[in-house]
């Protein structure tokens, strides 16, 4: 691919659109997205515009990809949870600790999306809102699949399980630090375990 070397002709740089991500998620983290140029992406990045238009159409796609690459990878995962040969609590206590664990993971991208996606086009943000339906929904599909079974209370709605737990979530970028007393998976097992204490008979 080009563009795997950097400027001093070392092979083990990261492949152009990556480290045009990888910049562009620094600075947005560290200045906003409104207040970073794509002359300083591409400075940073030390490649031209013309290989950010080339890669990215604009600097809304870098923040679009930002969050997209997030998101699929929690669905993957997701996917694999819950289609799993295991009981439907362990399934969904799986999937509630991962999506907590690769939040902080990429708290980075997700602190910058949500503080930013009000500037996304209306196609874009369309498309991402779908995007996180169809994770939303698979998940509350786990909750139905326990409340049916009689393995989950079932007069508690659905949604409001699912929003609950996504409401800690979506906070974690708000007072998680690296250097606290908690893991990202001590964190990820606490949540998992109050959503389900929350859902017992």
């Amino acid at each position: 691919m080009a563009g795997t070397k950097d400027g001093n002709g070392n092979g083990g740089a990261k492949p152009v659109a990556q480290r045009l991500l990888a910049t562009a998620t620094r600075l947005f983290a560290e200045q906003g997205y409104d207040r970073t140029s794509v002359q300083e992406i591409v400075d940073a990045a030390g490649v031209t515009k013309g290989a950010l238009y080339h890669y990215f159409g604009s600097k809304e796609d870098l923040l679009h990809e930002v969050y997209g690459r997030v998101l699929r990878l929690q669905q993957e995962r997701l996917d694999h949870f819950a289609d799993a040969d295991a009981p439907v609590e362990r399934r969904l206590r799986d999937a509630a600790a991962d999506v907590v664990v690769t939040t902080i993971d990429n708290l980075d991208d997700t602190k910058i999306f949500f503080r930013s996606m009000h500037q996304l086009s209306p196609e874009k943000d369309k498309q991402v809102r779908a995007e996180r339906r169809r994770y939303h929904e698979r998940f509350r599909a786990l909750v139905e699949e326990g409340q049916r079974t009689g393995v989950f209370a079932a007069d508690i709605p659905a949604d409001l399980v699912v929003d609950y737990h996504f409401g800690s979530v979506h906070h974690l970028g708000t007072w998680y630090r690296e250097d606290g007393p908690l893991s990202p998976q001590q964190v990820a097992d606490h949540l998992a375990d109050l959503l389900l204490r929350a859902l017992r008979p």
